[in-house]
């Protein structure tokens, strides 16, 4: 069993993605929680790239990695570590397990072992590697095949468990004679993930361990390669899968999209924190919470048991929390970017677009459907001109352009023009308000019409009323 932490050991945490396809959601809540410990704690917090598998690694994916982390804001203290580039370092911590005989060669090709899985299965046993090249008192060996390059394994113990105690699933046994002889080596000397994986946090300090529960059957023998090398083992958190909005696990198979996707559909960074922060960890009924609320709550006594379900209306719901509670200042910048793909260059008005609308908005895409109309002509629909724009009001509208020609341009100065066009024609707010908001707009529905209209700029109001 792992020993406790104590108050004074410095915690260190890491995120280890294989770079083997894009990061979804799913994989960034695996590097939120390690991130938020070490930040809530005080400690560090490490990435690492588990490259080994180089046919199907690639530089894209580690790109979208780090820069999904770097839009989330999950920065890391040291890294990032490449396995690929510590091939030395796994080799000499393999030549001493060698030495100190916990290795031994295995001469068994793979058609021999997928003959023996077939009888084993055949015989309704677990399917694994039965020892034959594993050495032992009074043993004797098959010969060694001529041309044969073998594989390592490592000798796991044979009797005995592997106990730890879980932060997330409790107390976990495991017997070691249900774990074979792990191959830690293949026939070109390349180390395998499970024996790189307790090097690495080994030489980087690895207090905790918190990560996928995928990873729950990798624990047990990544334990005992720790004790072969003499060493303490991590505490573990091993965290429930993430579901999809369909209740199968999220992968790129199954319709997940790169975090990177939900910068460029308008959410913000805050918001993707808090709504993952939930996805498996509560406080209370806390629903929404800055990430200075997040990393003074977060411990890992609270991370959920269950598996946990995207469901990206309730994301919607939560950045839209964010977007309203937002500094227009903040906002600004990143609904530019937004007008900017649509081939608009946004003046000093935005700041004081994004305040009027903000509270109507989810994303900062649907804002930037908003500030559209103040910088690009508008074309109201034929509907809202019958309804709202109609032979009655048109005296009116002309009236009001009169009024707006010679008013003080401001907030003030428009509500007043507007109600003495109201009071000299008899109408109520609503009669005149939605054919201007329609004409200059496009639509009826806007906030307070003279804090809009004072956004405008006298000549484009005017121009567009004159078009009733």
């Amino acid at each position: 069993m792992n020993a406790p932490v104590t108050p004074s050991q410095h915690t260190r945490t890491r995120f280890a993605p294989s770079p083997t396809g894009f990061i979804h959601l799913g994989n960034i809540r695996s590097a939120l929680y390690p991130w938020a410990f070490a930040r809530s704690t005080g400690g560090d917090f490490i990435l690492r790239i588990e490259d080994t598998d180089l046919e199907r690694s690639s530089q894209a994916a580690v790109d979208v990695i780090i820069e999904g982390m770097k839009w989330m804001g999950l920065d890391h203290d040291e890294g990032p570590f490449y396995q690929m580039q510590r091939m030395d370092r796994y080799k000499e911590v393999l030549a001493d397990l060698v030495a100190a005989g916990h290795v031994y060669p295995c001469y068994m090709s793979l058609v021999e072992l997928d003959l023996l899985r077939d009888r084993q299965t055949a015989a309704k046993e677990k399917p694994r590697y039965d020892g034959t090249w594993r050495p032992a008192e009074g043993k004797v060996l098959l010969p060694i095949p001529d041309g044969v390059q073998p594989v390592l394994r490592f000798k796991n113990p044979q009797s005995g468990s592997v106990v730890w105690d879980d932060k997330v699933k409790g107390r976990i046994e495991i017997s070691n004679d249900e774990l074979d002889d792990l191959v830690i080596a293949r026939p070109d000397g390349t180390p395998t993930y499970n024996f790189c994986v307790v090097v690495d946090d080994i030489d980087m300090a690895i207090t905790h361990v918190i990560r996928g529960d995928d990873h729950v059957n990798n624990t047990p023998r990544q334990i005992n390669i720790f004790k072969a090398l003499g060493k303490e083992h991590p505490v573990y958190a091993h965290l429930p899968t993430v579901l999809n909005e369909l209740g199968e696990k999220m992968s790129k198979r199954n319709g997940a999209k790169p975090v990177t996707r939900y910068r460029e559909e308008g959410y913000l960074p805050e918001a993707m924190v808090n709504y993952l922060a939930r996805l498996g960890w509560s406080h209370g009924d806390d629903e929404i919470f800055s990430r200075e609320q997040f990393l003074q709550w977060f411990n890992l006594d609270h991370l959920g048991k269950s598996a946990a379900q995207f469901d990206e209306a309730k994301l919607r719901w939560v950045n839209a929390q964010h977007l309203k509670a937002s500094a227009d200042e903040v906002l600004a910048p990143l609904v530019q970017e937004q007008l900017q793909k649509r081939g608009i260059t946004p003046d000093a008005r935005l700041t004081g677009i994004c305040a009027l609308f903000k509270d109507r908005c989810d994303t900062t895409v649907a804002l930037a459907d908003w500030a559209v109309v103040f910088y690009a002509d508008v074309t109201p629909t034929e509907a809202e001109l019958s309804q709202h724009v109609t032979d009655a009001i048109k005296p009116a509208l002309s009236l009001l352009v009169g009024k707006f020609a010679s008013c003080t341009w401001d907030k003030a100065g428009i509500s007043a023009a507007i109600k003495e066009v109201l009071t000299s024609c008899g109408l109520k707010m609503p009669h005149l308000a939605m054919p201007v908001r329609v004409l200059v707009a496009g639509t009826a529905h806007t906030p307070s019409v003279d804090a809009m209209l004072a956004l405008f700029s006298r000549e484009i109001v005017i121009h567009r009323l004159k078009q009733a």
